[in-house]
């Protein structure tokens, strides 16, 4: 399961009216899936609880949309992102996530919660899939450590570029023509 990286290249979809919903402890092993992210990513249920939610990680998704990700959420705020997911038997799907930190009744973080829809075709195929071929050549061209520190700084740049931070850029990517960026 954990290191299998094979990629079949055929492309799997759900519903719009769907939701993949899953659940992690504080080191992102998965603690609940449900029956839309089962389904998709082609598991049973006894084959992921426990197991780290990069089990279903693409490799062609760049390491510093993760990175960033993760740090938001241990800093306890909320994401939004694009996602390309692997399935068990190498097809992929991509996901509009919306990552959260999970609390106790103290205000704790004790892990985090994700709620993936179906995103719009026309934005990754115009913003998100262009950006992130660019990111992951980045992160390719050096060793793993550079190449990640490379690619946040093309993030950077990318945003101050456009005058916008990162969850501003994600809400308005689909806004294109009336902000005038990319």
């Amino acid at each position: 399961m954990g290191g299998n990286t094979f990629v079949s290249g055929n492309e799997r979809f759900f519903g719009d009216d769907e939701i993949i919903v899953s659940k992690t402890d504080m080191k992102g092993r998965i603690t609940y899936a449900n029956r839309v992210f089962l389904d998709i990513a082609g598991y049973e249920e006894k084959e992921v609880l426990g197991q780290p939610h990069s089990m279903i990680r693409h490799p062609d998704m760049p390491r510093c949309i993760f990175k960033l990700l993760w740090d938001t959420i241990r800093d306890g705020q909320e994401i939004f992102a694009y996602v390309v997911n692997r399935c068990k038997n190498g097809d992929h799907y991509w996901v509009y996530a919306h990552v959260t930190p999970s609390r106790d009744t103290t205000g704790e973080i004790v892990g985090y919660h994700s709620n993936r829809r179906a995103p719009k075709r026309e934005i990754l195929d115009r913003e998100i899939i262009p950006f992130y071929t660019e990111l992951r050549a980045v992160e390719q061209q050096q060793n793993r450590k550079e190449g990640l520190e490379a690619s946040q700084g093309v993030v950077a740049a990318f945003l101050a570029e456009r005058a916008l931070a990162y969850d501003e850029f994600i809400m308005t990517v689909g806004q294109k023509e009336r902000r005038g960026y990319r």
